[in-house]
């Protein structure tokens, strides 16, 4: 289980998100939080290549500044809808614009992991699919009211206002929430 294969080391999560240090938490794991802070281009329209080059990167980021024995890990999630990613919204008339394209249609959200441990760093993804009910112009409205859909890719959090308007996922649960700790446990038995 992961709480006992970390147990004795040092972990930094390389995030400021909430979500994922309350999944570390569900879990056991202990870890310090320092966020990445690093700024996050658009370097490919490729989702798989994006978030595994911004959680590396954010890995990296990290890593200079902490003791290499520390296991620092990092993430990075995006939705991608219709062929384009949807990443935070700027203001709330995009949060209603991506809300609008994702009512009554699928999705899919990516998260990349990159773990950095002893001078190496490997990195993965999970590729998880998510359908949308039909949301009225006003469901859209009154979401967005919540602010929650400001903090996250694709404008909506699964585990809160947003799960209202979930029909069905198929993969990782954990990933749409933002850190598929599934992928991450796998990751971890072949690191250490």
């Amino acid at each position: 289980m992961i709480h006992k294969l970390l147990e004795n080391k040092q972990i930094i999560l390389a995030s400021a998100s909430p979500r994922r240090k309350e999944i570390f938490d569900l879990v056991g794991i202990k870890a310090l939080q320092m966020p990445a802070d690093i700024e996050e281009k658009t370097v490919s329209q490729n989702p798989i290549k994006l978030v595994k080059f911004h959680a590396k990167n954010k890995a990296l980021a990290v890593r200079n500044r902490v003791n290499n024995d520390n296991l620092i890990v990092a993430a990075d999630t995006i939705v991608f809808a219709d062929k384009r990613i949807l990443e935070k919204p700027k203001d709330k008339f995009q949060a209603a614009q991506f809300l609008t394209e994702l009512s009554d249609n699928f999705h899919y959200v990516y998260t990349g992991i990159a773990v950095s441990y002893k001078n190496q760093i490997y990195v993965n993804y999970e590729k998880t699919r998510v359908e949308f009910s039909t949301l009225s112009a006003k469901e859209i409205e009154n979401y967005i009211e919540t602010n929650e859909p400001f903090d996250k890719a694709g404008a909506y959090g699964i585990q809160g206002f947003g799960s209202q308007f979930v029909k069905k996922i198929s993969g990782c649960y954990f990933n749409v929430m933002g850190f598929p700790i599934s992928l991450f446990y796998k990751m971890l038995k072949e690191i250490l």
